[in-house]
């Protein structure tokens, strides 16, 4: 099952819009250098993030959890002009690799980095300031993370959190990490002020449509 799992998700890659060369190298670099090489979104979920962004013609994007950059590098190359990503960095090694790979994007502008920890760099920015937020990052704060961003979203924006499956630990949550997802997941499906749908891709995506 599993490695009909791997060979399923090899066949979406190679049938899906093909990642750019400037992603293929951010990805390959993590791959390459970062121990937690597999935190990385990899491109199902940017082609996602890309297609929800269009669909949307989303101009205001948050992402919570950086890493590399990756994902707001994805992001970014499906903004139009004016489009702008804030994205929040703890790790100042994963700040610089980042920033090395956004310098070579032609409209590095795009993305504006917010260094520290993402619970007091999120607490800058306005209510209904968002049309799109992106949650990747310490599964622990997940519900902090969310409560948040139901304030920052704008009616009908979108935020989309990362992992909520946890490699099917959800399921019977035996770890921290598990259990506050399993709860969030939970807290989310009860939320009146939104819509949302649980994906079975990659590791799990949550969307929430504001109301």
């Amino acid at each position: 099952m599993k490695n009909n799992i791997q060979l399923i998700n090899k066949y979406c890659v190679e049938h899906s819009s093909k990642e750019s060369n400037l992603l293929k190298k951010i990805r390959q670099y993590t791959e390459k250098n970062e121990e937690m090489s597999a935190m990385i979104t990899g491109p199902i979920v940017a082609n996602f993030l890309q297609s929800i962004i269009r669909f949307m013609s989303a101009k205001k994007i948050l992402e919570i959890g950086m890493f590399t950059g990756y994902s707001a590098m994805a992001m970014a190359e499906a903004l139009p002009e004016d489009g702008t990503i804030d994205t929040c960095e703890l790790m100042d090694k994963h700040i610089k690799t980042a920033q090395k790979f956004f310098n070579k994007l032609d409209n590095a502008k795009k993305i504006n980095i917010h260094k520290g920890k993402a619970l007091n760099s999120i607490e800058n920015f306005g209510i209904n300031s968002f049309d799109l937020i992106f949650i990747d990052a310490d599964k622990i704060n997940y519900i902090n993370y969310y409560k948040k961003s139901m304030m920052l979203i704008k009616k009908g924006g979108t935020i989309i959190l990362d992992n909520m499956l946890w490699s099917a630990e959800v399921l019977n949550p035996q770890t921290q990490e598990a259990t506050v997802l399993n709860d969030l997941n939970k807290i989310i499906k009860n939320d009146k002020r939104n819509y949302n749908l649980l994906l079975p891709i990659r590791d799990g995506i949550m969307m929430c449509v504001k109301r």
